[in-house]
């Protein structure tokens, strides 16, 4: 059975946290709150630390800092309300500052992977009830009173007995100089009285957005400033040969133009020309009299055709390079099963696309000796290391700025535009260089979603339970990278639900690059197993949510994990349960669809959240897909701390995953993206978002992340409704409509 209150719970502040209180200039206090994190230990290298800071001045204004980076996934407004709940404060008051990189004050500063919520939601409230305790004994010792005798009501402590009432900034002063309390003393408030937890909070930056206020990394201006525009080669993995620098250098406006050396690592610095003008404008146009001349080793005949057709010959001769999991006997399953299915699914290259491209402000010192950063990045710590290491400098002489992001996506965890304009800077010591990427860069040097294929085979008995399950996946090599996003888990799901298993794997050469998106690795496998499954259901003359059910039926929860968040609870059947149950009562699943229409389903379970979702489409009399409905129901824990950005989020997951599924893909010919801009990489216009309906299950489980969950479920029940639509299978993406007909 498991704990549910500590499941509930997640990581706190344990005997080794560390809170500092300091007296601001002027009156008032400041907290910060140090603590170890889960996160660091999962690696084995000891327990990281990480901090907030609360800041309350005299005239009751109290100022939280944002230490996350902001990629529209709304974490600089969710994390202080976590604070400020627990500190009872008037959300009127608050303002929020974003943080610069501070690993020592701040720890870990990331955004990715959807862990703030799990990292972040004891640890945070906690922070916020030690500054209320301290607020509550500054104010006991003024009076005279019992600190029990002392209740709190938004930004202000009273004294009921005596009618006494102190707003927090007449006691800040004071508080600065209590005691700390121990964390694990602190009173945490019950649900029931959660005031801002669970209330909807538009984004606190949305007003500047909307007012077109220069928050963005693009927006960073500096006295003196250049603009930098990088040549690149269009072959992926090609060295620099030459350059006609002086034909540059010779267009109006350039002030210089120069040659950069890759350091041999593709995910931070590659061979380019930097051309540097007092107008991005300018730079970026006199790209075009560069004439660069491009070595393309052996990279230059690569094409989706080329791996294609590696990829289906591997399948088809069937003697994979490794089998990565495996067991009972798979083979003998196959002979005595009642019902066997085989099927080929293929995913392509996805590009990420954010509004924002790629941009990073720096400036080197005059001496070198030290850099000064303005970043628009999901992972600063890991900018600041490998600027630190190209430039020959310790990395507490790397100042970043943690800017907010135009969209991330998963983009912005790779850091090669920070060496590069650090590279370029480090050439104009003194001068402040900004680094912008043309849409065309943007698109042609991603780092890609990885194309695959997958092989499957299923058998049943005469139950219809599956009793073998096989999958030959065809990949690719990244030994270079530390994050390999072509791969596939061990225990992906049915796996540890049949007895008789084999996961093997061929890995092809490429020089694409690759990397996280948005449910990286899931928002491909979920549409290859749940779509198979469709598959396996149909075979048997039912449906995919009655053999999902039964897949899962009678297994209890499994062990839990130690993962990139913390601690992180097993995957639970009985969430799987309620999801799909939940989503058949919202949407009409069973019911005859509307002439034209039809309905199909998909579950995953990733990044800790738990979604099923049901699709409605028709197609249009040009032979369009049309999705008029999506009903989502997802499990992401105990709390859904802001409703509005949790809504915001699980609707944009659904709408990229629609876009995925329809029409995007990126292509390599000549070793080069064939995509450029959005001509012809067409991400989701308005007319194509349908109505989507969400409703969360709550569970006895501590809060999880929604950057991700809700996006791969829709792709499968989207192919699956086709199906259902038209007798025709989806098994290669993106949707093919003249297969449809």
């Amino acid at each position: 059975m498991r704990d549910t209150a500590t499941l509930n719970r997640g990581p706190e502040l344990g005997r080794r946290s560390f809170l500092k209180v300091s007296a601001l200039a002027g009156g008032g206090l400041a907290l910060a709150a140090t603590f170890p994190m889960a996160g660091k230990a999962a690696t084995g290298a000891g327990a990281s630390e990480i901090s907030a800071f609360v800041s309350i001045a005299p005239d009751n204004s109290i100022t939280i800092i944002g230490k996350n980076p902001e990629i529209g996934q709304g974490i600089k407004t969710m994390l202080p309300m976590l604070i400020a709940e627990e500190l009872d404060a008037d959300w009127d008051l608050v303002s929020i500052e974003q943080g610069d990189l501070n690993a020592a004050a701040y720890g870990p500063q990331l955004a990715g992977g959807s862990t703030a919520t799990p990292m972040n939601w004891m640890p945070m409230r906690q922070a916020g009830a030690t500054v209320r305790a301290m607020l509550i004994a500054a104010a006991a010792q003024r009076w005279g009173v019992d600190a029990a005798s002392l209740t709190t009501e938004p930004s202000a402590v009273v004294h009921a007995a005596s009618g006494r009432r102190a707003t927090y900034g007449e006691l800040a002063s004071d508080a600065a100089t209590q005691p700390v309390p121990n964390a694990q003393s602190l009173q945490l408030k019950d649900d029931a009285d959660f005031r801002i937890i669970g209330r909807p909070i538009g984004g606190i930056d949305s007003p500047k957005i909307v007012r077109g206020e220069p928050i963005f990394g693009v927006d960073t201006q500096l006295p003196g400033m250049v603009y930098a525009a990088y040549e690149r080669s269009p072959v992926f993995g090609a060295r620099l040969v030459s350059a006609d620098l002086d034909a540059a250098k010779a267009e109006p406006g350039v002030i210089d133009a120069f040659m950069v050396e890759g350091n041999g690592n593709i995910e931070q610095l590659v061979d380019g020309v930097a051309v540097i003008s007092n107008n991005w404008w300018l730079a970026n146009k006199a790209r075009a009299k560069l004439n660069p001349q491009w070595d393309n080793g052996e990279w230059g005949d690569h094409s989706t055709a080329k791996y294609d057709a590696d990829a289906r010959r591997h399948m088809a001769e069937g003697t994979p390079e490794e089998v990565f999991a495996s067991k009972g006997d798979v083979d003998a399953a196959f002979a005595s099963a009642a019902g066997t299915l085989e099927a080929e699914y293929h995913y392509p290259f996805l590009a990420h696309v954010p509004m924002e491209p790629m941009n990073c402000t720096a400036q080197l010192s005059e001496d070198g000796s030290s850099m000064e950063m303005w970043a628009p990045v999901q992972l600063p710590g890991n900018g600041q290391a490998a600027v630190a290491t190209y430039l020959g400098i310790p990395p507490e002489n790397v100042t970043v700025h943690i800017t907010r992001m135009g969209g991330g996506f998963g983009r912005r965890l790779n850091i090669d535009y920070m060496v590069q304009v650090a590279a370029i800077a480090k050439q104009m010591p003194g001068t402040p260089v900004q680094l912008i990427w043309s849409r065309e860069d943007d698109v042609k040097t991603d780092f890609y979603r990885p194309a695959g294929w997958h092989k499957l085979r299923a058998a049943w008995d005469e139950n219809g339970k599956l009793t073998g399950w096989g999958d030959h996946f065809i990949t690719f090599a990244l030994s270079a990278s530390s994050f390999n996003p072509a791969t596939m888990s061990a225990t992906e799901f049915p796996a540890n639900y049949v007895e008789n298993l084999e996961f093997a794997q061929t890995k092809m050469r490429t020089s694409v690059p690759m990397g996280a998106l948005r449910a990286p690795t899931s928002n491909a496998m979920a549409y290859v197993m749940q779509s198979f499954l469709d598959e396996v259901a149909h075979e048997q003359g039912r449906d995919l949510p009655t053999l999902l059910l039964d897949i899962v039926d009678g297994f209890e929860q499994e062990p839990g994990t130690f993962g990139f968040g913390g601690p992180a609870p097993g995957f639970a059947p009985e969430r799987v349960r309620n999801v799909t149950n939940k989503v058949l009562d919202m949407s009409p699943w069973g019911e005859p669809a509307a002439n034209g229409h039809a309905y199909g389903f998909g579950f995953y379970f990733s990044h800790m959240g738990y979604f099923a979702e049901v699709v409605e489409v028709s197609l249009n009399a040009r032979n369009q897909v049309v999705v008029h409905n999506v009903w989502v129901a997802g499990d992401v824990g105990s709390h859904i701390i802001n409703p509005f950005g949790a809504m915001n989020q699980v609707e944009g997951s659904v709408i990229d995953g629609i876009g995925q599924a329809l029409q995007l893909a990126v292509e390599i010919e000549g070793g080069a993206t064939k995509q450029s801009n959005f001509h012809n990489y067409q991400v989701p216009r308005m007319p194509m978002v349908p109505q989507i309906h969400v409703e969360f299950v709550k569970s006895d489980y501590a809060p999880t992340g929604l950057g991700e969950p809700a996006l791969p479920p829709v792709i499968p029940a989207l192919t699956n409704a086709l199906h259902t639509l038209t007798g025709k299978r989806i098994r290669s993406l993106p949707i093919d409509t003249s297969l449809l007909v």
